[in-house]
C-alpha cells in the first residue's frame, strides 16, 4: 500500500483491488486554494484564513488516480474534511464515495455517487476485505455538543497492512481499543490539537501521539498538522517526542506530496 500525505487529513491510498484493480482512495478531500476558506479562530495574533498552506506540487497528478472516496465527517460546517471544491471534484469525477449512514444523505443532495456502509460493526467493503467504522468524539463539553463526531474506519484489505483512519478525535477509550486490541499495522492518527478560541482541544495532539505509540506496535502516520489556523502542534513537536519516548523508528510525520510504501507483515 502507498500511502500520500496531501495536506491537513486528506490522504491518498493507492493499492489493488481483490478483482486485481488499482484504487486511490481519497480521504476527506480538502481541495480548496490556500487562504479561500474562513478562518476558525476570531482572536490573537494567529488568526488566518485557512487553509494556511497550499495543496503540494504534484497534486494534479495524484487526483488523477483516484478511483474512490472515504468520507470521516462532513457536516456542521467541517470544509477541513470536504469543501466545496472536494464536492465539486468527486461530483464532476462521478467519484464513488463511501460514508456512515448518516451522511449518504447530505451527499446524495449535493449530486455524489454514494455508497453507504452498512452502519456500525465490521463488515464487507466493496473493494475486498473488511471495513470497521470506529466512533470519533471530536471534542467534550459544551464544544462537543455543537461539533460533528464523525467515524474513523479500520481497513483491512487482502494482502494489505491492515490500516487505521482515525478522524477528528481525541484518545477515547473505544479509540485505545482500536489501537491495544485489533492492533492495526499502520495507524493515521490527527495530532493537531485543534482548539478554538474558547474551550478545550478537539483534536488529539503530540502527547496523545505518544500513548497512541504505547497502546500499539505498529506505526503511526501523523497528519492534521500545520495546515489549519486552530491546530497549533507542528511536525517538530511529534518528531521530538517520539525521539525523547524512543519510538522514533515507528513514526512517520510527512510532508505534504510525500508518500510512503507499506507492506503487510506476514504471519
Amino acid at each position: 500500500m502507498q500511502i500520500t500525505q496531501l495536506r491537513n487529513a486528506t490522504v491518498l491510498l493507492e493499492f489493488t483491488s481483490a478483482e486485481g484493480r488499482p484504487v486511490g482512495l481519497l480521504v476527506d478531500p480538502m481541495l480548496a486554494p490556500r487562504g479561500s476558506l474562513p478562518a476558525l479562530r476570531y482572536l490573537g495574533a494567529g488568526r488566518q484564513r485557512n487553509p494556511i498552506v497550499e495543496l503540494p506540487a504534484g497534486t494534479d497528478a495524484l487526483l488523477q488516480r483516484v478511483t474512490h472516496a472515504l468520507i470521516t465527517h462532513c457536516q456542521r460546517g467541517h470544509f477541513d474534511h470536504l469543501d466545496r471544491m472536494g464536492k465539486r471534484f468527486l461530483r464532476e469525477r462521478q467519484i464513488p464515495v463511501l460514508c456512515m449512514p448518516r451522511d449518504a444523505g447530505y451527499l446524495a443532495q449535493r449530486g455524489l455517487q454514494v455508497l453507504p456502509l452498512a452502519g456500525p460493526g465490521r463488515q464487507p467493503l466493496v473493494l475486498g476485505g473488511h471495513i470497521t467504522p470506529i466512533p470519533c468524539v471530536h471534542g467534550t463539553g459544551w464544544v462537543g455538543r455543537l461539533m460533528e463526531h464523525g467515524h474513523g474506519y479500520l481497513l483491512e484489505l487482502p494482502g494489505e497492512p491492515s490500516v487505521y483512519l482515525a478522524g477528528d478525535t481525541m484518545l477515547t477509550p473505544t479509540v485505545r481499543d482500536c489501537l491495544a486490541r485489533l492492533q492495526p499495522e499502520v495507524s493515521v492518527l490527527p495530532a493537531g490539537g485543534a482548539r478554538f478560541d474558547v474551550g478545550a482541544e478537539i483534536l488529539m495532539d503530540a502527547a496523545d501521539m505518544a500513548e497512541a505509540a504505547r497502546l500499539t506496535p505498529g506505526t503511526l502516520v501523523v497528519n492534521h498538522l500545520e495546515a489549519l489556523d486552530h491546530c497549533p502542534t507542528t511536525r517538530a513537536a511529534v518528531r521530538q517526542r517520539a525521539v525523547d519516548g524512543g519510538w522514533a523508528d515507528r513514526l512517520w510525520v510527512p510532508e505534504d506530496g510525500e508518500c510512503r510504501e507499506y507492506q503487510a507483515v506476514m504471519a
